[in-house]
């Protein structure tokens, strides 16, 4: 997905980065590129607190799409698995550029 440049006013892109390591089962099935989400958001006005925490929550399900569950006895998985989610999250925050949405998410990272 080297190519693709999603408009800001329109996509996010959620990605892995570098931890597609992550899933170890999965990881040959990667390629080059670690996987990623496309969130769509131009019917959303980010002007508007309801407008960015849907778009939130969209970024917040697309990371758990791209990070999936580790089997609940792997305590060292369920972590590596949140620290994906939370980078994904972080990534997707920071390439849309909105002060609402940034303030919205240092609110839930503070909060847990």
């Amino acid at each position: 997905m080297s190519t693709f440049k999603p408009s800001r006013a329109a996509a996010a892109l959620v990605l892995l980065g570098g931890l597609a390591g992550v899933m170890a089962a999965g990881a040959a099935a990667f390629d080059n590129d670690p996987p990623s989400i496309v969130v769509k958001y131009s019917d959303l006005t980010l002007a508007t607190d309801s407008g960015v925490s849907q778009l939130y929550r969209r970024i917040t399900a697309a990371a758990r799409l791209v990070c999936p569950d580790a089997p609940i006895r792997d305590l060292g998985m369920r972590q590596q698995v949140e620290a994906c989610r939370n980078q994904a999250v972080t990534r997707a925050v920071r390439q849309i550029d909105n002060s609402r949405l940034a303030a919205l998410h240092a609110t839930h990272t503070k909060n847990g």
